[in-house]
C-alpha cells in the first residue's frame, strides 16, 4: 500500500490564505466557509486549497478576486479535470460565477447590510448542460469576486491523489492559476441521503418566476419542476410537494412515468441511485382520494416514502380538533400513509395527540432552546411517543431563529454564536448546522417549509418573514439572466452549506454506525454545545469532520466485519484489494491496489490536518405560510 504524503492530505475548505497587500490584483484559493463579500474581503494570496471526500460526495471550494487599485476586465476560469489514479471531468467539476444579493435591512441586529454573496451561476448548468453566462466577469477597482467550484467524486473512482489546476484569466494577458489538491478516501458515501427530508416548493412559484402567471398547467410545469427535483436530489434533499392541487387525483399513468424515476432512484443524478426520501399527500381530505393515494403507493413500493401533514404548528396554523379530524379520517380510510404534525412534545401529550401522529416535528427551538418550558435537550421528553413502532422525530428550523415579526430578534443570536439558519446574510457555519443537531437528537429527517418563496424576486428580493432568503434556496435560471436556451433551477451558496451538512451527517452515522456513536456525538456536542451555540468558524466544521473521516478510517482499517458507509443492511463489505471487489460482497471497485494511498495511510494524514487545523416577543414558525 502506498503511502499518501502529509503534505497531500486533503481539507475541505481551506489552504490558509495569508494576507497580501499590493495594490496589483489579486487571485488566491479559499475554502467552501467563507463568504467572499465585495467590499469586506482582504485579498489572499495562497495558490492551494487541499480538499477530502469519499466516493459520491461532493468537495467545493473558492476561488477569489479581488481587483486591487487596477480592477480586472473580462475575468475567464477553467478547471479541465483533476486527474490521479483516474480522471475526475466533465459533469462532475463545475464552475460557478457567484452572483450578489444586496440586502437591505439585516436579519439579525449588528449584521452588514449589502451585497452577499449567493446565487451561483453556472459556466455549464448541471441539467440541462448548457453553456450559461457565469464568464467573462468583471472585478471593480479594490472590491472582491469570488468564483465557486463543485468536484464530485463518482462512485467508481480509484480512492488516491488528485491533483487540477484552476487557470484564471483576465483582458490583458492577465493569468493565475489555483492547484487544487482532492484525496479521495476507499469509502463511498450512499447516492439518497440517510437523512429523510421534505423541503417543501411551490408550483405555483415556480410557474411565476419562469413564466410570468399563476395559471400554468401540469403539462407546462412538469417539465421544470423534475428539473427542480434533480438539483435537489444532486444536493441530497428532496422536494416532496410535486403535485399540483388541481385537478386531483392526478392521472397515475402520467404520473409514474414521470416521478416514478425520482421515486425509484433511476433518474439522471449524478450521484448514484439518488431518490426521494419523501411524497407528499396535497389532495382534499376526502375518504375517497385519501384511500387511491395510499393503494398506488403501496402497489409501486412507496409508500414508506409517502406522508401527510395533518396540520400545522396548533394552535397557529390549525386547530387541535381540526388535527385530531385529520388525523383519524387518516388511519381509518389510509392505514399505512404516515401523518406528519408539526408540534412539540407537550403538545403532542397534553392534547392526546401520540396515537395519531407517526412523524413529529418540533422546531428546533423547541427541542433545544430558552424559552420556559423548552429550557436544554427536551429529547427525553419524546421517549414515549418513539417507543410506539414507526415513529420518528424530526426537525425544523424557521423564522424563530432569527425573530419573525418585523423589527424582532432572538438575543440567542450573538457574535459567533447562535441559532441555525438559511438566511443570506449569516455566515456559512449557520447554514452547515442543521444536520448535525438532528444527528445529536436522533432526528430521521428535516422539514423545511419552503424553497421557493420568493423565487420571481430571487435575484433582488429575498427579504421574508423578517429574513433575507427565508423560505428561498433557489434562483429561476432563466435564458434572459442566465443565458443558454433552457429554463433551470440555479443553486444557492446555502443550498451547497446544506449539502455539505447533509454529507457531514453521512459521517457522524458512519462512525456510529461502525462501532464508535460516542466518538461521533463527542466531536458534534464538542462543535455545539447547545442548538442555540452554532459558532461561525468554518474551520472548526472542517476540523470535526477530519476527525469523524480519521475515526472511519481507523475503526474499518483491517476490520472486515465493521459496517462500512452506505453499505446495504445486512451485508458486510469487504476490504477491496488490487482494486477488485471481494466476491460476494456489495463494495464498489476501488481499494489499496487502485492507485496511490489507502485508508491507512490516509488515516495518518488526517491527524496532520486535525492539527493544522486546530491551531486555527417570539413568534412562532409558518409552515401555513407555505403555499400562496
Amino acid at each position: 500500500m502506498v503511502k499518501i504524503q502529509q503534505y497531500g492530505l486533503a481539507l475541505l475548505s481551506l489552504s490558509v490564505a495569508w494576507p497580501a497587500f499590493a495594490a496589483g490584483p489579486a487571485v488566491w484559493g479559499e475554502g467552501m466557509m467563507v463568504k467572499v463579500r465585495p467590499d469586506a474581503t482582504v485579498p489572499g494570496s495562497s495558490t492551494e486549497v487541499r480538499l477530502t471526500a469519499a466516493r459520491d460526495e461532493f468537495a467545493s471550494f473558492q476561488v477569489a478576486l479581488h481587483g486591487g487599485e487596477a480592477g480586472l476586465r473580462g475575468v475567464r476560469a477553467r478547471l479541465p479535470a483533476l486527474e490521479g489514479p483516474g480522471m475526475l471531468t466533465g459533469p462532475d467539476v463545475t464552475l460557478y460565477r457567484e452572483a450578489y444579493l444586496t440586502t437591505r435591512q439585516a436579519s439579525v441586529p449588528g449584521q452588514a447590510v449589502g451585497r452577499w454573496p449567493d446565487g451561483l451561476v453556472p459556466d455549464t448548468d448541471e441539467v440541462a448542460r448548457e453553456t450559461r453566462n457565469a464568464f467573462p466577469f468583471d472585478v471593480p477597482v479594490n472590491e472582491a469576486r469570488a468564483i465557486w467550484v463543485d468536484v464530485h467524486v463518482p462512485r467508481d473512482a480509484p480512492p488516491g491523489e488528485y491533483t487540477g489546476t484552476v487557470t484564471v484569466e483576465a483582458d490583458g494577458g492577465f493569468q493565475r492559476q489555483v492547484t487544487a489538491r482532492l484525496t479521495v478516501v476507499d469509502a463511498v458515501m450512499p447516492g439518497t441521503s440517510s437523512l429523510s427530508t421534505a423541503f417543501l416548493l411551490s408550483p405555483v412559484q415556480v410557474c411565476r418566476a419562469h413564466m410570468g402567471r399563476d395559471n400554468c398547467s401540469s403539462s407546462e410545469l412538469q417539465s421544470l419542476l423534475t428539473r427542480y427535483q434533480q438539483m435537489a436530489l444532486e444536493h441530497r434533499l428532496t422536494l416532496p410537494s410535486i403535485f399540483l392541487r388541481a385537478p386531483w387525483p392526478p392521472e397515475w399513468s402520467d404520473f409514474d412515468a414521470t416521478w416514478g424515476p425520482y421515486l425509484d432512484g433511476t433518474s439522471p443524478t449524478r450521484l448514484s441511485g439518488a431518490r426521494m426520501t419523501s411524497l407528499e399527500y396535497e389532495g382534499p381530505l376526502i375518504a375517497e382520494d385519501l384511500r387511491d393515494f395510499t393503494e398506488h403507493l403501496r402497489q409501486r413500493g412507496w409508500l414508506g416514502q409517502g406522508f401527510i401533514q395533518i396540520g400545522d404548528e396548533p394552535p397557529h396554523g390549525s386547530t387541535f380538533e381540526q388535527v385530531h379530524a385529520a388525523g383519524e379520517l387518516v388511519r381509518q380510510v389510509a392505514p399505512g400513509l404516515r401523518t406528519m404534525l408539526t408540534t412539540n412534545s407537550l403538545q403532542l401529550k397534553n392534547n392526546g395527540l401520540e396515537p395519531l401522529v407517526d412523524v413529529v416535528v418540533p422546531l428546533v427551538n423547541h427541542l433545544d432552546g430558552t424559552e420556559p418550558g423548552f429550557v436544554g435537550d427536551q429529547g427525553a421528553t419524546y421517549t414515549g411517543f418513539l417507543s410506539r413502532p414507526g415513529t420518528e422525530l424530526w426537525m425544523y428550523q424557521s423564522c424563530m431563529s432569527h425573530g419573525c415579526p418585523p423589527g424582532s430578534s432572538m438575543p440567542e443570536n450573538q457574535p459567533g454564536s447562535g441559532w441555525p439558519s438559511y438566511l443570506v446574510d449569516r455566515s456559512a457555519a449557520k447554514a452547515r448546522a442543521m444536520e448535525w443537531l438532528t444527528f445529536l437528537h436522533g432526528g430521521k429527517g428535516e422539514l423545511y417549509y419552503e424553497t421557493a418563496g420568493m423565487l420571481p424576486t430571487a435575484w433582488t428580493d429575498q427579504h421574508h418573514f423578517n429574513g433575507n432568503g427565508d423560505g428561498t434556496l433557489f434562483y429561476p435560471g432563466t435564458p434572459s439572466v442566465i443565458g443558454g436556451l433552457t429554463d433551470v433551477p440555479v443553486a444557492s451558496l446555502r443550498l451547497k452549506l446544506i449539502r455539505q451538512g447533509m454529507q457531514d451527517y453521512e459521517w457522524l452515522k458512519a462512525v456510529s454506525d461502525a462501532g464508535d456513536p460516542d466518538f461521533a456525538r463527542t466531536v458534534a456536542r464538542e462543535l455545539m454545545p447547545t442548538a442555540w451555540r452554532v459558532p461561525d468558524d468554518g474551520a472548526a466544521f472542517d476540523a470535526a469532520r477530519l476527525r469523524l473521516i480519521q475515526r472511519y478510517q481507523e475503526l474499518t482499517e483491517g476490520n472486515p466485519l465493521a459496517p462500512r458507509m452506505g453499505a446495504t443492511p445486512g451485508l458486510v463489505e469487504a476490504p477491496s484489494q488490487g482494486g477488485q471487489v471481494a466476491s460476494g460482497t456489495n463494495a464498489a471497485v476501488g481499494g489499496c491496489g487502485a492507485g496511490p494511498g489507502g485508508s491507512a495511510a490516509v488515516a495518518g494524514g488526517l491527524l496532520w490536518a486535525a492539527w493544522l487545523l486546530g491551531g486555527a416577543p417570539r413568534s412562532r414558525g409558518r409552515l401555513s405560510a407555505r403555499k400562496p
